[in-house]
């Protein structure tokens, strides 16, 4: 079979010797195409949004399965699920960051916070599945269940290894797991009554691969390692070995590490936030502002890169090409594009400033890729079409905030509003946002009595765990793409810049053809329609 582009399938693929003689024609023959290339459609004037367009289809010579997903983060960083967090305060924290590199994603950490907490985000996304956990946690034969319990709750384990003074630098002597403490009625209790000492242990030095045979052999849940002292240096844990076999797409490092991001402002203050996220182990970092157009973020951008060259930086908000030029040339690894598309934004009303998202991830890419430049598409991504048309349009990734505001790892508690399971969503210029540090994005003076919001506070229902809703989302997009004809995300971004991927404007009527329409009633699916 012929194909005509190199190193993946694209959309006019030539059909196989077995078909027909007269159903063989070239799919690229100038009479045969239908549509238009993007240019065509983006240079008329208007902006545009996703919902204004429609992909046409392309040629299918392979399974929804082979679809791949892998693509670039930043220049420097690849991942194998164009899915980001945005860093919101009502989206991602720690729980999120976790699951959703564990899902080859990445998380990005917000900072309506302080550093402290924020770091401590970072420490316990990078602690979650290392290996070897070289900085393990522990605990005196003095503490309590109780001191477990804490742990427990504000780390999500409950393997503890018990030292002689509770620090790194006394012998082991124990260690407690949720089988010496889940009956136990006393909290109070101390550990020396309730810690098993009979262990099994590795020394120090030990390969990851040995250490794994050992723990496998074992049966245990932990396997500590110690120094010829009997010091505690290192721990490994069996459901580490379990997320590597239910988890082979994680985002990591080179350490084995899951990849982690943190937001930062503009303002020089928080150069110490950067300081302490890098040495925390942030892999990237994003310089949040809703226009990212700045001197402000020229500057931060300049001193993330000049101090920690080995931290990617993702820079933005931005629209325009101009805007792009700037941030790529103070250094920026990927680019963030949206301004006021965000189901949860009214920048666009509020300021009359800001562009349709699909002219604006178009044209930012055009530019970026120039540079080798990712761009990465913030807002107005409702679904999975949005999702695929924005990667379609140039976007390497997606970056969501309303599509995993409901999940179960998001921050915030359920209730019911009116009979619906729901958590609460807040834009970052809402109100009741700015009043808590969130005012740091919008470049607005701290000490103004009076706040003008670029957002509102809102709910969004109940989606329930990543682990369920990112493999949905994840098979509706490779679907997606095979019906485009294209099986990966570069050769589908090769065939919009050589203009064979081919696109239509729609009309408002056209747009309402193809939603729901017609019925008295109808279920709706699990996850939404969109």
């Amino acid at each position: 079979m012929e194909t005509l582009i190199e190193g993946g399938r694209a959309a006019g693929t030539r059909p196989p010797d077995s078909v027909p003689a007269e159903a063989r024609m070239d799919p690229l023959a100038e009479h045969s195409l239908d549509g238009y290339d993007a240019e065509s459609v983006f240079g008329a004037g208007s902006g545009l949004t996703f919902d204004d367009l429609i992909v046409l289809p392309g040629y299918i010579d392979f399974p929804a399965a082979d679809v791949r997903l892998e693509t670039h983060l930043t220049r420097n960083i690849r991942i194998k699920r164009p899915l980001i967090s945005s860093p919101m305060d009502t989206v991602t924290e720690a729980a999120m960051a976790i699951t959703l590199s564990l899902l080859g994603g990445i998380g990005i950490l917000h900072y309506n916070n302080t550093v402290a907490e924020q770091v401590e985000m970072v420490r316990k996304v990078k602690r979650y599945e290392n290996g070897f956990i070289t900085d393990p946690i522990s605990l005196s034969p003095e503490h309590t269940i109780a001191d477990v319990d804490a742990i427990t709750a504000r780390y999500g384990f409950s393997g503890i290894p018990i030292t002689a003074d509770g620090t790194l630098e006394s012998p082991l002597v124990g260690i407690v797991t949720n089988r010496d403490t889940d009956f136990e009625r006393d909290r109070s209790r101390k550990l020396r009554e309730v810690m098993t000492t009979e262990l099994v242990t590795a020394p120090k030095g030990i390969t990851l691969s040995e250490a794994n045979r050992i723990l496998r052999a074992s049966k245990k849940g932990k396997l500590p390692v110690v120094d010829h002292q009997g010091r505690l240096v290192a721990l490994l844990a069996r459901r580490d070995l379990l997320k590597n076999l239910n988890f082979p797409d994680s985002s990591k490092d080179g350490s084995k590490q899951l990849l982690c991001g943190a937001a930062v402002s503009t303002r020089d203050e928080d150069r110490d936030r950067v300081d302490e996220l890098a040495a925390a182990g942030a892999n990237v970092i994003v310089v949040d502002a809703a226009q990212g157009h700045s001197i402000y973020q020229q500057r931060m951008v300049g001193y993330i890169k000049g101090r920690y060259p080995h931290v990617d930086v993702i820079a933005g908000n931005v629209v325009t090409r101009q805007q792009a030029e700037t941030l790529i040339h103070a250094g920026a690894d990927a680019l963030r594009v949206g301004m006021g598309p965000g189901s949860i934004c009214i920048t666009q009303n509020m300021m009359a400033v800001g562009r349709p998202q699909a002219t604006a991830v178009y044209r930012t890419a055009e530019f970026a890729r120039k540079y080798g430049v990712p761009v990465l598409a913030d807002g107005g991504i409702n679904g999975i079409g949005p999702m695929a048309k924005a990667l379609a349009l140039g976007a390497s990734a997606v970056m969501l905030g309303n599509l995993l505001a409901g999940t179960q790892e998001a921050p915030g508690e359920y209730f019911y509003d009116n009979g619906v399971r729901v958590k609460r969503y807040r834009g970052m210029a809402s109100l009741e946002a700015m009043g808590q540090g969130g005012a740091k994005r919008y470049l607005t003076d701290r000490n103004d009595p009076i706040k003008v919001p670029q957002g509102v506070s809102g709910t969004v229902v109940d989606k329930g765990s990543l682990v369920d809703y990112v493999p949905y989302l994840m098979k509706g997009l490779q679907q997606a793409f095979q019906d485009m004809g294209y099986a990966d995300i570069p050769s589908l971004h090769a065939a919009l810049w050589e203009g064979r991927l081919r696109l239509e404007r729609r009309t408002p009527n056209a747009a309402a053809e193809g939603s729901v329409h017609s019925l008295v009633s109808y279920e709706t699916p699990r996850f939404g329609i969109r």
